[in-house]
């Protein structure tokens, strides 16, 4: 498996190489270069030529071959300009091997054609167009991290309880307003209850603070795009004339502001006329009569079955109804699977059959049946690790896999735990993936803060950070003090440090702890504004801040490593600045914050490496030839807020369909017959996917009832004993796993039946009043106020809870 920053690449066993003379320069590929290896609808997707062209590729398909060579058809065999082409991904990794495959078959020219992220593009449209509202080009990102600080200035300036209104829950709440398109007054108006006016409150507030720091989130970054477009008609019809050819990845990942982005560029709008009352895109010399700029060639691939984002926006609506969006559009089926064998891929074919309303498809391999999927009933989740461990010893012992062609899929983060546990107790390598991220390490993103500040002195929430970091004697009452002056002389809260002398009752020692701050923040930018590298000024402000020197000092061994994360990031600064001669500071932050791919996935090139353990929603997109589907447990996975509601049930068995497809060769499924859930036992049934899929397809290692036999079979207890057990030890051991009756438990006990005003207990969150109550019985969600927890949306069926 090749690597591409890190991340495991997938390989595409037909593709070309590049096509040379007899000299050895690159020569124009022929179309029977670019059509060599593809299957029919592969060849029919790549020379496609007219309207709208939907490719529903299903899972392994050979989608980035399509992409690569319809982009070089498009070059090569239509005329096309490299700089009419925008192809959008979703990730850089994906973007960046696009443009490599592209270059490989028709030269350096694919340089000049926008392969990149909706994120990537929308920045550089708004570092041009931008100044149209307001802001200016030199505007930050704000990531998750800076708006969730900013967030929390904003909720603790309305004097609200942070407990009550997280700062995570509000920015959720304003992010999927802002993927919907909806700005603060728009949202305010579409509030339903207090809870929501108060997030519209907050909403307002934030995006003032944003406007006033100059800076725009990541869901500002396609909104005010698509925000451009629309109030500006001239400005959308140059990017509509630029881009005559628009390929979009992933489609089915797509939410509202993306889709109407593409609409926007690709899709008939009707005639709009500029304030002179011209025609807009006529031709100077037509008096104004010409119509529009025809829309751009698009052509769009996904997969409706691997939709599995909805919890990030994303709506599968838009390539469900692709057809009625774009009425003359044509779609191609690619059904052949070059990744796994026909036994996974028939039992994935069978789960995702049980949803509603999607376009047939059915996955074929012609590489043959392989082996069975093996399945395993555990005791309980350690039970069921030592199985995976076990299994995994066993394979790298008999060489079927290194542990690198490993992984071990599960539902949510908190499953990794138990098997890291008897990873580390057995000595099997491993890396689990979601860790904190390098960007996101604090002393990354204090350095990264100072170097923001120097490119954008109104980014306050930069400033703020590292006002005093490091230590330099600037405490809270002084910083409020600057506060209360900035919002006095209505200016940013840099222009306040400035003029400290006029803030109101500042100390003489913190003046003058304020002033030298300026002078060094001065300094700096001065640096800048001198042309100096990016990494020349990550340098100088790890040494002239005094930053990298308290670390050097400190005595605390995790300082090592954090001065070794600060020479990394001097690293990448430097190598960015190698790529592009003439590279900025602000084009190395532009590049840090459109950084997409921070998870590492271990680098299969490296000796044998170490098993990757993640959840299903990071696995897409990835393969390997082993693959530990595990927690397979109604209220596990699918997920017990699942349970009652089709659409989220539905997207939960797109879930299991893309776990099942990510392997190759080697496919376990597993669950657990008792698993800790706060603390206490929880007794689940078997996943409704593990009934979905024919039992032909399953050899079962260890079924339910094993764990009543007298002779243990289960992998913790043959680990205990060394692998034997003598019939003294194993009856012991049997009647100690004997489990007690079971009492009331999530599934089984009765649903309350709760009426808005109600008082509850919960197990969990305490007292709390019931808000509101949507659906009946067995599907009943309530909202219910817990005070300084929240409010929390329960399906009752699941959920502890009982009416007082």
């Amino acid at each position: 498996m090749s690597t591409l920053f890190g991340l495991p690449q997938l390989t595409d066993p037909d593709r070309p190489s590049p096509p040379v003379d007899e000299t050895g320069r690159r020569h124009q590929p022929s179309p029977d270069e670019l059509l060599d290896g593809l299957n029919p609808s592969q060849r029919q997707a790549v020379a496609h030529e007219g309207g709208a062209l939907l490719v529903v590729a299903g899972a392994g398909s050979g989608k980035t071959r399509v992409l690569t060579r319809r982009i070089a058809w498009l070059l090569a065999q239509r005329g096309a300009h490299p700089g009419s082409i925008l192809a959008i991904t979703f990730t850089n990794k994906a973007a960046a091997e696009m443009r490599e495959r592209v270059g490989e078959l028709v030269g350096g020219r694919a340089r000049i054609m926008w392969v990149s992220t909706f994120h990537s593009a929308c920045v550089r449209i708004l570092r041009r167009e931008v100044a149209r509202f307001g802001y200016g080009s030199n505007f930050s990102i704000y990531d998750d991290a800076d708006a969730r600080r900013l967030m929390t200035l904003v909720c603790r300036d309305l004097d609200l309880d942070l407990n009550r209104y997280a700062p995570r829950a509000v920015l959720n709440w304003v992010s999927n307003c802002k993927n919907e398109l909806l700005d603060p007054q728009a949202a305010t108006d579409k509030a339903h209850n207090h809870l929501e006016e108060t997030y519209a409150e907050c909403y307002t507030t934030y995006q003032t603070r944003l406007r006033d720091a100059n800076a725009l989130d990541f869901d500002d970054l396609i909104m005010t795009t698509v925000r451009l477009f629309q109030a500006f008609p001239d400005v959308r019809e140059t990017y509509r004339r630029r881009f005559r050819h628009v390929l979009v990845d992933e489609y089915q990942d797509t939410n509202h502001a993306q889709y109407v982005l593409i609409r926007e560029l690709c899709g008939p709008v009707n005639p709009r006329r500029t304030t002179d009352g011209d025609l807009v895109g006529a031709a100077p010399d037509d008096g104004g009569t010409s119509s529009l700029t025809a829309p751009a060639e698009l052509m769009v691939v996904g997969d409706a079955d691997q939709s599995i984002y909805a919890f990030r926006g994303a709506n599968i609506r838009n390539i469900l109804q692709f057809e009625e969006d774009f009425p003359n559009a044509k779609t191609i089926l690619l059904e052949q699977n070059y990744r796994s064998t026909q036994t996974i891929l028939s039992a994935a074919n069978a789960v995702i059959a049980e949803n509603a309303g999607r376009k047939p498809k059915n996955l074929w391999s012609d590489a043959g049946d392989g082996e069975l999927i093996i399945g395993y009933v555990a005791d309980n989740e350690h039970d069921e690790a030592q199985f995976v461990a076990e299994e995994i010893d066993r394979l790298t012992d008999d060489d079927a896999a290194r542990p690198s062609d490993i992984a071990i899929f599960y539902r949510t983060n908190a499953q990794s735990r138990v098997f890291e546990e008897v990873f580390i107790r057995v000595g099997l390598p491993y890396k689990v993936v979601g860790g904190v991220r390098f960007y996101e390490r604090r002393e990354v993103r204090d350095v990264l803060a100072y170097l923001r500040l120097l490119v954008n002195p109104d980014d306050s929430v930069s400033l703020r950070r590292i006002l005093n970091v490091p230590k330099r004697g600037i405490g809270d009452r002084a910083e409020a003090g600057v506060d209360v002056l900035a919002q006095r002389m209505k200016t940013s809260y840099w222009t306040a440090l400035q003029r400290a002398r006029d803030a109101p009752e500042l100390a003489t020692r913190s003046l003058r702890c304020i002033e030298s701050f300026v002078d060094l923040v001065e300094s700096l930018q001065r640096l800048v504004t001198d042309g100096a590298r990016p990494d020349e000024v990550v340098e100088a402000v790890l040494t002239q801040s005094g930053y990298l020197k308290e670390l050097e000092d400190s005595t605390d061994p995790q300082d090592e490593s954090r001065v070794e994360n600060l020479s990394e990031l001097v690293a990448v600064a430097r190598e960015f600045a190698d790529e592009r001669d003439d590279a900025t500071l602000a084009d190395f932050l532009e590049r840090v914050a459109l950084v997409a791919d921070s998870d590492q996935i271990p680098d299969a090139d490296e000796a044998d490496g170490v098993v990757t353990m993640m959840t299903l929603h990071t696995a897409k997109g990835l393969e390997f030839d082993v693959v530990f589907l595990t927690g397979l447990e109604d209220g596990v996975f699918p997920h017990a807020r699942s349970l009652g509601d089709q659409p989220e049930l539905e997207e939960e068995r797109r879930l299991a369909y893309v776990g099942l497809t990510r392997a190759k060769q080697r496919l376990y499924v597993s669950r657990a017959l008792v698993r800790s859930a706060w603390g206490a036992p929880q007794h689940n049934p078997p996943s409704r996917f593990l009934d979905e899929v024919p039992v032909t397809l399953v050899d079962w290692r260890r079924t339910a009832s094993a764990q009543t036999s007298w002779d243990s079979s289960s992998a913790s207890s043959r680990y205990a004993s060394g692998g034997y057990i003598s019939p003294v030890a194993s009856s012991v051991s049997s009647r100690r796993r004997t489990l007690p009756a079971a009492k009331p438990t999530a599934g089984t006990r009765p649903v309350p039946s709760l009426a808005p005003g109600n008082r509850v207990l919960h197990d969990s969150f305490g007292m709390g009043t019931v808000v509101s109550v949507d659906g009946v019985a067995d599907k009943a969600v309530a909202s219910v106020d817990f005070g300084s927890g929240g409010v929390k949306r329960l399906l009752l069926r699941f959920s502890p809870v009982e009416k007082i």
